[in-house]
């Protein structure tokens, strides 16, 4: 007859249980003193458990309602007034970013306009009648200029 060794699974299964439940508690603790939203997705990913898991730990899902109703209840937190950007700051940094816009939009007009030409160059020499070699005028290849 076998030894009953079923007191080894138990408390095996109790560490494991007593593991899992304090994963869950630090990622809950880590997630609100972060600022950070608490929900059960995010405390399961973070504890590295499943969400079912979660939902049948009694205290842990009201704790979980608890502070994700808080989250939602109190508005999020305003930028303090020093932190804010000011009318003129984004104002600047709006012309700033127009500006740029500008000067994208010319240098891709002027690009496609290299583009075109180097392409016409190219058709032209396809369809041009072969010449000796000698009387090439050195042309052998077309560079597309930056600028």
């Amino acid at each position: 007859m076998r030894t009953d060794n079923s007191r080894h699974l138990i408390t095996a299964a109790r560490t494991r249980h007593e593991y899992t439940r304090s994963k869950a508690i630090q990622a809950l603790r880590e997630l609100e003193s972060a600022g950070a939203p608490v929900t059960f997705e995010a405390i399961a990913h973070k504890a590295a458990v499943s969400r079912s898991w979660l939902y049948t730990q009694p205290d842990l899902r009201a704790e979980i309602e608890r502070l994700r109703e808080q989250t939602h209840a109190s508005p999020t937190t305003a930028v303090p007034p020093r932190q804010r950007a000011s009318e003129a700051s984004l104002l600047q940094r709006l012309e700033t970013a127009n500006a740029r816009n500008r000067q994208l939009t010319e240098e891709n007009r002027r690009l496609r306009e290299q583009l075109a030409r180097a392409l016409g160059d190219l058709r032209a020499a396809r369809l041009a009648p072969p010449t000796p070699a000698h009387h090439r005028g050195g042309r052998g290849s077309v560079t597309i200029d930056p600028c």
